[in-house]
């Protein structure tokens, strides 16, 4: 899998964008999401469960019951916010 963070989400985890072998068992963007922030501070700090992150899965808008295999691009972005 190929994850791609932007803006402050990637700023927080220091990466733009990383290669990711999916764990057995997690086959949804929110399962996906839990396992990221287990994976240390900065991603749970970044991926702050309760915040309404986007998640673009092969480029297309992805709600949290999405599926998600080992072959997927998911693309992760902060909250909008507009001013």
């Amino acid at each position: 899998m190929q994850l791609i963070y932007f803006a402050s989400v990637r700023e927080q985890i220091g990466l733009s964008e990383e290669d990711y072998d999916l764990p057995f068992g997690v086959s949804t963007v929110e399962a996906l999401l839990d396992t990221l922030r287990a994976r240390g501070p900065q991603y749970a700090s970044a991926l702050v469960a309760g915040t309404k992150l986007k998640v673009a899965v092969n480029q297309e808008h992805a709600r949290l019951d999405a599926p998600v295999t080992n072959q997927d691009e998911v693309a992760i972005f902060p909250p909008v916010t507009g001013g």
